[in-house]
């Protein structure tokens, strides 16, 4: 079966996510693809609990929290999401629609297709020590879904970044214990959270090493733990109930490099006026596109969003006048965000 649309989102961070909500007040329901399972993109993924202040009108906002706010804005507009799936495939007709059909098998054929994917189809670096394959999605993990279930747990946290430490903190008090793990001695995150870290090594429920993962242990069946290798070369057993992988994402342009887009360094040129690509139909707005002058701000996807939702409505009714109405005084605009006058 082939889903026949207007348009495809590819990328469900920040960017992606307003880009629904631009589409929306035009009347065009989208649908959105993205390689993680979640939505959120890089920040939900890499920094969460992170505080954000360069949004307008929101003097600080956590990372989720502003994911959580994008996704209750676009709930008058019905998005569908297709998520663990990346675009494979790009192909473009004799009439200029685009054939799309993803790592799942869910196939489109769109109007348009608008680039919101960040860095690209990234994924979090996995641990590849020996057997820790067999333990992945039980006991080792790369992000912390539900905090509240660690509690009295022994906890071993790889990485030596923000999100590592960060979480390190957070969690320190309510697991039973917890052990981090850094290939060496030097940190990449916040040196206020490296200070506080410090500050609670050595004790009895806070501890860390310098090393490197060998293996997964398992005992009677059951995760046990992990084989780590010290500086010295010398093996060392350390036990734990979950594993929590921080090495940051590996971000890669994936099948977009083929598409034959005009591409500069990893990310797609566009034009400022409609932010489209080299291939009339196909936007790119947010980190993956570039242009003189661009800056990788959320705020300014925002803006790119918004004049790209107006060229793909131009796109895909090039007949009809575009008329420029607010959210403040357009009863039309009031019908489609479901609110009352």
């Amino acid at each position: 079966m082939t889903i026949k649309t207007d348009v495809v989102i590819i990328g469900a961070g920040p960017c992606g996510l307003f880009q629904v909500f631009e589409l929306g007040l035009l009347d065009i329901r989208a649908h959105v693809v993205d390689s993680l399972k979640q939505v959120g993109g890089q920040c939900a993924e890499l920094y969460p609990d992170k505080p954000i202040y360069d949004i307008p009108a929101l003097p600080v906002c956590g990372a989720q929290e502003l994911i959580d706010r994008l996704m209750e804005q676009i709930k008058p507009f019905e998005p569908e999401f297709h998520l663990g799936q990346t675009v494979n495939t790009l192909e473009q007709t004799e009439e200029g629609r685009f054939l799309l059909e993803t790592s799942a098998g869910t196939r489109f054929d769109t109007a348009t297709v608008i680039l919101a994917a960040g860095l690209g189809a990234f994924q979090p670096r996995r641990l590849r020590a020996r057997d820790a394959d067999r333990f992945e999605h039980s006991n080792i993990h790369y992000r912390v879904r539900e905090p509240e279930r660690l509690g009295g747990k022994d906890l071993i946290i790889l990485g030596g970044g923000d999100s590592a430490l960060d979480w390190a903190l957070e969690l320190h008090g309510k697991a039973r214990s917890i052990t981090l793990i850094h290939r060496r001695a030097d940190y990449r995150a916040q040196p206020a959270s490296v200070k506080r870290m410090k500050a609670l090594v050595d004790s009895e429920t806070f501890s860390e090493f310098q090393g490197h993962v060998r293996a997964a242990l398992e005992e009677e069946g059951a995760f046990a733990g992990l084989e780590v290798v010290g500086a010295d070369g010398e093996a060392q057993r350390i036990d734990g109930d979950e594993v929590f992988v921080f090495w940051g994402l590996s971000p890669n342009l994936g099948p977009i490099a083929d598409w034959g887009l005009d591409i500069d360094k990893r990310q797609v040129r566009v034009d400022t006026e409609k932010f489209q690509t080299s291939i009339p139909g196909l936007f790119a707005v947010g980190d993956i596109n570039t242009y003189p002058g661009k800056k990788k701000l959320i705020l300014s996807g925002f803006h790119e969003a918004a004049l790209a939702a107006f060229a793909v409505q131009a796109h895909i009714h090039p007949e009809q006048k575009i008329r420029l109405q607010y959210t403040t005084t357009s009863p039309l605009m009031h019908q489609r965000l479901v609110v009352e006058d």
